[in-house]
């Protein structure tokens, strides 16, 4: 039935009504329509913002430097190896000792993993997994409970990005190669290159040698606790150093011990009992680490000096095989450092002392200073350039002449007041002279005329000749009449090295300590031995030997001879220069340096000492000092071994002379030793004259004088024989009375002068001479006799004014005495 028709109003309002319905419908609607078009907006967004990222990403990672092998792994310090194959030293730009994957203990692989990296072998270098843990971890057990970066991030950082840069493109960077690192390398590798590549205080790289550096031992023989100690170390080196900061590195070891046992690595018994712990247990001592910085580093010194340039010691991984040989090193650093073995004035004494094999040339142990505490510092073995004094005589003078001139040891030269060519006096070391002497004497007593004689017989141009065969070269226009006596410079590498070839039958080898070297592939070697020369005949060198052997013997050198076991060897001292002795008090014999080079057929070894400070003066007792360290170090390095003795060759002859001879002629049969010199001679060279026996030579002077006083007793009467004798009798009684006026009217001595010598503490006095007579010198009441013009005593205290009194004594009788005073300055 159809409704009936309604009002205006009632039809108004049911419009409203239905309106209203078609408004709500309408509504719903349009919330849809917005939720929708929110989503596809935001869906439009999120694929935009994920290409947009996407899209920054690669431009950042398309930036990210190219990973490779040699970038990853760093640069591999080389091993020093001595004689007997074992390491003594590492040097590189990182301290760092390489472990393989194989040899890395599964305690440390746990401690790492489950501190650095839990998921390491379940991601692909980056695991979100991982940092949200981290957080959580970090949140709930305490900061660096985990961290946040991967294994592989962590390579990553250290190998190639900025550590301060902590911008998303370096983030992106990271992510990319760790993404990268992953598909070149196995997860071995990659937990091999973090072992050996994480940073761990004191420079040290890397945990094996981390656990040298803190523990002195092997990865694989360290406790619980002390691998725990380093696998927690990385995250903060120097924070977590167990020296610097005991109490952060045991927390941060009892969090990595927590965390192996959170993963089930370690029992909870193994874990409290590693955690009781004392950080400080096993560590190795301050001084333990510094003997080991320190150790042998004379020896590695020349060592790296020796490398080839085309290698790099630092960064090649390069394994050089050396001639050290440890126990004569240490005797060798013992001596130098203590006085337990050499004792040494003061600790400014600077030496140097290098050990040689003979034969080979291979450099044993160097002595490169005392009391030295700085690594690579000044070698005074292989560095020092210093005067050599009369160790160059065998060098420059007798070897050259005994090679060029056919010398025997037996030529005899004048030593006798002279000049060098340009007309500077030349004197001997004791300002007197021998007259005619052998070449052998020459040498052994170290007298200076002959050996310029020598050089000059020799010539320059031929002396250098020899010089240079033996390793040894002087600076430009250098070669000089001087280096006659050692004014040349040199140091105890090269002359041990010299010294050698006269021990070797003349063969030279230049002083080395490398021996090969191994490249990092380890196949690979390279023979840096430098090849042995013929320096001179094998009659020079033992002639040279002969004579030297009689310096220990009888000679300059008898401090340095080693009992029982046959040695030769060469002493010598430079003088002070002109400049210090003007201004400084120096005492009789000091010297600027004092050496010694010496050898066996085993051993070569030169020595030099003296002071850095040029107003130091190496006095004439000290200048044993270089001596007594020959001796030490020879006899030590000889000890157990057969010493043989310098083997003749056929071409030389020894020959008995007659000493003082000239001409040199053959002592005779019966003649008394120590009236026979034995002397060396080339074949065919040698004297055939015999000098008649003292016995007869003094025979035939009897009978000469016999017969001219008979003949003379002839000619003389009684009465001539009366006169004489009453004429002596005369002559005796006026000297007689003669002396005893004089002795009665002896006066004071004239002339006493005192000065007081501030730089030896010592008051000098002088007076002038009266004839014949002694003198008695008080000073503030303490008298000396003396038979000189002049003494240095001391006496007094600074700001005393001191008495002197000088009384001339003759025949028993006393002078007045002449008086004099000085004033000590106050000090």
């Amino acid at each position: 039935m159809a409704d009936k028709p309604q009002t205006r109003s009632q039809y108004r309002n049911k419009q409203s009504g239905g309106s209203k319905k078609k408004s709500q419908k309408r509504g719903k609607r349009v919330v849809a329509n917005i939720f929708k078009t929110i989503f596809f907006v935001g869906l439009f967004l999120a694929f935009f913002g994920i290409a947009a990222g996407a899209t920054v990403f690669y431009d950042y990672a398309k930036d990210a430097p190219k990973l490779t092998d040699s970038k990853l792994r760093d640069p591999l310090s080389s091993k020093l190896l001595d004689k007997d194959g074992k390491v003594f030293a590492e040097v590189g730009t990182e301290r760092r000792e390489y472990i393989e994957y194989k040899d890395i203990p599964e305690t440390l692989k746990n401690a790492i993993l489950t501190t650095e990296d839990a998921r390491f072998y379940e991601h692909d270098g980056i695991d979100p997994i991982r940092l949200g843990g981290a957080v959580i971890a970090n949140l709930t057990d305490g900061f660096g409970a985990e961290g946040a970066s991967t294994l592989s991030q962590q390579i990553i950082k250290m190998s190639y990005l900025d550590y301060t840069n902590k911008t998303l493109a370096r983030k992106a960077q990271e992510a990319w190669l760790a993404l990268q690192l992953e598909k070149k390398y196995s997860k071995n590798d990659i937990l091999e290159i973090y072992v050996n590549k994480v940073y761990m205080s004191d420079r040290v790289h890397g945990m094996q040698t981390a656990s040298e550096h803190y523990f002195g031992k092997n990865l694989k023989d360290l406790t619980l606790a002390q691998t725990a100690l380093l696998a927690g170390m990385p995250q903060s080196p120097n924070n977590y150093n167990p020296y610097e900061h005991p109490e952060a590195a045991k927390k941060r070891r009892d969090q990595v011990l927590t965390n192996m046992y959170t993963h089930d690595k370690i029992t909870k018994e193994e874990m409290t009992e590693a955690q009781k712990t004392s950080i400080t247990t096993g560590l190795r001592s301050k001084k333990d680490r510094e003997d080991k910085i320190y150790k042998y580093d004379s020896y590695v010194t020349q060592v790296l000096s020796e490398i080839p340039k085309e290698y790099d010691v630092y960064r090649d991984g390069l394994t050089i095989h050396t001639a050290l040989d440890r126990d004569a090193q240490e005797y060798t650093e013992k001596m130098l450092n203590t006085n337990e073995i050499v004792n040494f004035t003061d600790d400014e004494m600077q030496a140097g002392i290098v050990l040689q094999d003979t034969k080979t040339g291979r450099v044993q142990a160097i002595g490169g200073g005392r009391k030295q505490k700085v690594t690579r510092g000044y070698n005074y073995a292989t560095q020092v350039k210093r005067s050599v004094g009369s160790t160059m005589k065998p060098i420059a003078d007798y070897g050259p002449a005994f090679e060029y001139l056919d010398w025997s040891t037996a030529h005899i030269l004048e030593d006798e007041p002279y000049t060098y060519s340009g007309g500077t006096p030349i004197n001997n070391w004791d300002f007197a002279y021998k007259g005619p002497i052998s070449v052998r004497q020459a040498l052994y007593q170290s007298r200076n005329i002959p050996a310029l004689k020598t050089l000059q017989a020799v010539g320059l141009d031929k002396s250098e000749e020899f010089v240079n065969k033996l390793g040894i070269t002087y600076d430009e226009g250098q070669n000089v009449e001087s280096n006659a006596i050692g004014a040349n410079s040199s140091n105890p590498m090269q002359m041990a090295g010299a010294y050698a070839a006269f021990g070797n039958k003349g063969i030279y080898n230049k002083p080395h300590t490398v021996t090969k070297i191994v490249l990092s592939d380890g196949q690979t070697e390279i023979d840096t031995e430098p090849q042995s020369t013929v320096a001179m005949k094998e009659s020079t060198a033992y002639m040279v030997s002969d004579v030297l052997k009689d310096v220990l013997s009888i000679g300059t050198g008898t401090s340095a001879a080693v009992p029982g076991v046959p040695a030769a060897g060469k002493t010598g001292t430079t003088n002070i220069p002109p400049e210090f002795t003007s201004k400084y008090y120096y005492p009789s014999g000091a010297a600027r340096d004092s050496w010694f080079a010496g050898y066996t057929t085993n051993y070569s070894i030169a020595v030099w000492t003296g002071y850095d400070d040029k107003k130091k003066y190496v006095s004439a007792s000290e200048q044993k000092i270089a001596q007594r360290m020959f001796s030490k170090l020879m006899a030590h390095a000889s000890a157990g071994k057969t010493t043989a003795d310098f083997k003749m060759p056929s071409n030389v002859v020894s020959v008995p002379i007659l000493k003082g001879s000239n001409p040199i002629a053959r002592a005779a049969a019966g003649t008394a030793s120590d009236k026979v010199s034995y002397e060396l001679f080339l074949s065919g060279t040698a004297p055939t004259k015999t000098a008649s026996t003292p016995e007869d030579e003094k025979k035939k002077a009897e009978e000469a004088a016999k017969k001219k006083k008979a003949e003379e007793d002839k000619k003389k009467t009684d009465e001539e024989k009366k006169k004489e004798e009453e004429a002596k009798k005369k002559a005796e009684e006026e000297a007689k009375k003669k002396a005893e006026e004089e002795a009665k009217n002896l006066t004071a001595p004239a002339g006493l002068r005192a000065s007081y010598n501030a730089g030896s503490k010592q008051i000098n006095v002088s007076w002038s001479a009266v004839d014949g007579a002694t003198y008695e010198v008080t000073v503030n009441g303490s008298t000396t006799t003396v038979s000189s013009t002049s003494v240095s005593v001391s006496g007094g205290n600074p700001g005393d004014t001191v008495s002197i009194n000088v009384v001339a004594v003759k025949d028993g009788n006393r002078s007045p005495a002449s008086s004099t005073t000085v004033k000590i300055p106050d000090s």
